[in-house]
């Protein structure tokens, strides 16, 4: 009997002290100021479906459990429903759990999980309006895929494209904020907000996105033990609304990131275009080049006061070419020498732009109530091209009413292992 006892007390003594070390990651992601919703895919609802619920601050009610959902059956009337069981667990990961999100070949089928609505309108999450601010960070293990990792966007299904020639239920875009797996620079840590839930620069897509310098690796989602345990990262984006800068951190490190020629880029040319027409506009008269249609909500200009630098590219008696660099854009910048020998500017060129940090000098989309807003969902988005996206897995989701520093960061990224 006391053999039976000690052994008892002994595998009760082991569970405590293997799980202390997970607990206290908790209480790390929970302890950091700010910290609205953090799932560890580990709480859940103590009875019933058993849903996943979220860690929440003291005092807070809503524990933003988490449904599953095939959003291509719920938009076009296709596929299969989704439950639970489309998402394996790992039975281990930072925070003890992590779920899959599978290369899904079904093309009606598309899961996620996700916060509706209708239960998430006005509360701490739904972070919006004027003098917000937020953090999303996600410990994920990419095995392929750029797309969405977790947030509020709702790319909206009105997009005329092949993929909506028969969808059943239009609605556009709601975007707020979201985490992405890089985008435009696939493996990057991609921060999205959007002022309007909808466009930027008259291009069909929201285009005011950051990526971290950084970019994660593709590791097989059924690769050895000893691999994926050493395989977690931490992805993060942060907008801060006092300094207008939307940045990406991979693993605590946010680093910078230039777009070289941003008038070629396929995307990024609208955002020069509406550079380009922002600084036109600004000058008497009507220009060359300039669009007197261009909505003047959508100009693009940063601040571009003082430069950091300059560098002469060339120069003549008569004409000085410059390179001059502020904090967000570097401006190839023509002078011609007047008869009274002073110089002024000829003509003015984006050369180069700032993806991470990125600029973004408006607030964070309000819906106008909880039937148009659109739901927090992990793992992926409801959008019209119906793609696979993100595949990997997860093992947790915190977001943040304002923007944690590079520090808190750092200790938020050194808890995936």
């Amino acid at each position: 009997m006391r053999v039976r006892l000690f052994l008892l007390f002994a595998l009760t003594a082991s569970v405590s002290w293997a799980s202390e070390p997970v607990s206290k990651k908790v209480d790390a992601v929970m302890g950091t100021p700010g910290c609205v919703a953090f799932w560890d895919f580990v709480k859940r609802e103590p009875d019933g479906s058993r849903r996943f619920i979220a860690h929440i601050p003291q005092g807070a009610t809503n524990s933003y459990a988490l449904d599953a959902a095939n959003y291509i059956k719920d938009y076009w009337g296709e596929g299969k429903d989704a439950s639970y069981d489309d998402f394996p667990l790992l039975g281990r990961g930072p925070f003890g759990q992590a779920i899959r999100i599978k290369q899904e070949e079904d093309p009606t089928f598309r899961p996620f999980l996700y916060v509706p609505r209708q239960r998430l309108h006005d509360s701490p999450l739904d972070i919006k309006g004027k003098d917000k601010s937020v953090t999303v960070v996600v410990w994920a293990i990419r095995e392929s895929g750029n797309h969405a990792l977790a947030g509020i966007w709702h790319e909206g299904t009105d997009l005329k494209q092949k993929e909506t020639s028969t969808i059943q239920k239009v609605e556009r875009g709601q975007r707020q904020y979201a985490l992405f797996a890089g985008l435009n620079k696939e493996g990057s840590a991609c921060g999205h907000v959007s002022e309007n839930g909808a466009n930027s620069f008259l291009n069909r897509y929201a285009l005011h996105k950051c990526n971290s310098a950084a970019a994660s690796p593709k590791i097989p989602a059924d690769s050895p033990t000893d691999v994926i345990d050493n395989s977690w990262q931490c992805f993060a984006m942060t907008f801060n609304h006092q300094k207008d800068e939307l940045t990406g951190w991979l693993d605590g490190q946010s680093g910078d990131r230039w777009l070289e020629n941003p008038k070629s880029d396929k995307l990024i040319s609208y955002a020069y275009n509406a550079w380009l027409q922002g600084h036109l506009h600004e000058q008497p008269g009507t220009q060359d080049r300039e669009d007197a249609t261009f909505p003047k909500d959508q100009f693009y200009n940063p601040p571009e006061d003082t430069p950091i630098s300059v560098q002469v590219l060339s120069e003549s008696d008569r004409e000085r070419v410059e390179l001059r660099e502020y904090r967000y854009t570097k401006v190839k910048t023509t002078l011609q020498k007047g008869a009274d020998g002073t110089w002024a500017v000829s003509d003015r060129d984006l050369v180069s732009l700032r993806l991470n940090p990125w600029w973004y000098p408006h607030d964070i989309y309000t819906p106008a109530d909880n039937q148009s807003g659109g739901p927090f969902t992990i793992g992926r988005v409801i959008h019209s091209s119906r793609g696979v996206g993100f595949t990997g897995w997860i093992g947790g989701v915190a977001v943040f009413d304002r923007a944690l520093n590079g520090d808190e960061l750092a200790s938020l990224a050194n808890l995936r292992r």
